[in-house]
């Protein structure tokens, strides 16, 4: 769904296609493209033209990595303490 959503929006705003066109040809009611495209040029201006479904995966991934660095010294610690103990 994302990225027919993408490929209408580039209709509108990249190919000067009038909103009303793409809405029709794409059978789409024009309120949603218009809603759609809204929200990418607030992207595109904010420099952050990603969409919503890959900035909750940026999302995920940042507390996955942060999470990974807080293990990281305590499986460290366990194998110092594992060696010393031997």
């Amino acid at each position: 769904m994302e990225e027919f959503k993408a490929k209408a929006v580039a209709l509108v705003l990249d190919r000067g296609v009038p909103m009303a066109q793409v809405a029709q040809d794409l059978d789409l009611t024009e309120s949603a493209l218009m809603n759609w495209v809204k929200a990418a040029k607030e992207r595109r201006a904010t420099g952050t033209d990603i969409t919503p479904s890959e900035r909750q995966e940026l999302k995920r991934l940042r507390m996955e990595v942060r999470l990974l660095r807080e293990e990281r010294p305590l499986e460290q610690a366990a194998a110092y303490f594992a060696e010393e103990n031997q």
